[in-house]
């Protein structure tokens, strides 16, 4: 017993060790002065240079608050979408076309990033020669297509994400009320909502992530003018890696780590606030 435990914590340790040394190592060599980011300058470091250079780059902190405002929009919209269908695929049985739609739904999940983008572009392409044609009306690519490419693959990981959390929903809680005279509309909204909140939240962020980090889709639906982060980074470690981008995803780990550490306090608390009401309903 004791030579497995040492064996499952040694792995353990191992996954750890492979998941987040290359993150820890960029970390720490934000913060070396030399402009060769493998190599560690110890005369003139640690220093705060290349945060400095960084807050005063004004096309990434442009496309920083592009990719903030797409990726906001993008999570806010799959999560309506993605909830929607996650309740239609969970509440309403067995019904002709089930199957289709699940399959439609999930299948982003394992449609390779290229064959989305370019399917993407290809119907953009379209809808501005349809769009020309019908109405003389020529919109460009930029904001609102990577949106709603965006919204495309990223609905399913919530629609997945609300799915399994009402597949272990108590449904009679929902009786109860209905029993006590409360409308449906009322019941969604003040016993269904709350109680599948923490599934909502996490596919709002998981949504959000997706999008922030996306390339490959973007690459294909972007316009002139609307450069995302990931497409900065990548335009410019192509011409070698900078320190000002070890600063840059530096910032960006932090965010995201604060990101998960107050979504898993609030969902803590909503746990805790339901266990609570539920104990008092059955004391009660």
């Amino acid at each position: 017993m004791k030579s497995h435990g040492l064996f499952s914590k040694t792995m353990l340790a191992l996954g750890f060790v492979f998941l987040y040394v290359p993150i820890l190592s960029m970390v720490f060599f934000s913060f070396n002065n030399s402009r060769l980011v493998t190599v560690w300058d110890p005369a003139n470091s640690p220093t705060l240079k290349w945060y400095g250079r960084l807050f005063s780059d004004d096309a990434i902190l442009s496309a920083a608050w592009l990719s903030i405002q797409v990726a906001a929009m993008t999570a806010t919209g799959a999560v309506i979408l993605g909830t929607l269908a996650g309740l239609v695929l969970s509440r309403f049985g067995p019904f002709k076309g089930r199957a289709l739609l699940q399959g439609l739904t999930t299948a982003p999940l394992v449609m390779p990033e290229v064959i989305t983008g370019l399917s993407m572009l290809l119907l953009f392409v379209s809808l501005e020669q349809l769009m020309q044609f019908m109405f003389g009306w020529q919109f460009d690519r930029g904001v609102a297509t990577i949106t709603i490419a965006h919204i495309t693959f990223t609905m399913a990981y919530v629609t997945v994400v609300v799915q399994s959390r009402l597949a272990s929903f108590d449904d009679s809680l929902e009786e109860a009320a209905l029993d006590l005279g409360a409308r449906p509309a009322r019941v969604f909204f003040r016993i269904t909502v709350p109680l599948i909140l923490p599934a909502i939240l996490s596919g709002w962020l998981l949504a959000f992530t997706l999008s922030w980090d996306d390339l490959v889709v973007t690459q294909f639906v972007s316009g002139p003018g609307s450069n995302t982060l990931p497409m900065v980074i990548f335009s410019r470690v192509r011409l070698g890696v900078s320190p000002v981008v070890n600063a840059l995803a530096t910032i960006m780990v932090l965010i995201v780590a604060l990101g998960v550490i107050l979504s898993a306090f609030l969902m803590r608390r909503q746990e805790q606030r339901r266990k609570r009401e539920e104990q008092m309903a059955a004391s009660g």
